[in-house]
């Protein structure tokens, strides 16, 4: 991936949220309380993030096989994992799938900005990813955070708002900087 689509992506993505947030009429603000325990949410993000996860592991290489010769064990354990997961923590599983993806959209966004020192702008797209990482963490462990977070950020109509000032303005800055390389 290109630094300028490493950019650009997160800006776009930012940009999108913002509006999101800014907007905040009934049918936007019902939907995004309902995101942490949605079955759908569940289905798409968890089931994105684990199949994400199963082929970055079908993929790995001879050297980092080391109980198994093969990675196909792997596969089947850790799909099997991703499959119980839906029965037995059903629980803001939206949540914790929107967290794997976030930690493995991550990397690439990170490698396309690796040992590029001669482009310091480059340091507002890493400055993103590694709080959207930091959070990732944090709610991965924490699930129910985000939906208190909703609550908070819905009780009155200004902090959606600011919240999405905030995203709006920091993904156009991105946006502008990828075009800088």
């Amino acid at each position: 991936m290109s630094l300028t689509l490493a950019t650009l992506l997160p800006g776009l993505l930012l940009i999108a949220l913002g509006v999101l947030f800014f907007v905040n009429n009934s049918a936007i603000q019902s939907t995004i309380k309902a995101v942490p325990r949605s079955q759908v949410g569940a289905i798409v993000f968890f089931g994105g993030g684990a199949l994400w996860f199963i082929y970055n592991v079908w993929n790995v290489s001879a050297a980092d096989l080391v109980v198994f010769s093969t990675p196909q064990p792997w596969v089947v354990i850790f799909g099997a994992l991703a499959g119980l997961a839906f029965f037995y923590v059903p629980d803001f599983l939206a949540v914790r799938g929107l967290c794997v993806l976030t930690l493995l959209g991550g990397w690439p966004l990170l490698m396309a900005a690796y040992m590029e020192w001669d482009k310091p702008q480059r340091l507002f797209m890493v400055s993103a990813v590694f709080v959207a990482v930091s959070l990732a963490i944090y709610l991965g462990a924490a699930p129910f955070r985000l939906r208190d977070f909703f609550q908070w950020l819905f009780a009155m109509r200004w902090r959606s708002k600011a919240l999405g000032t905030v995203l709006f303005a920091y993904g156009a800055l991105l946006v502008a900087v990828a075009f800088t390389y």
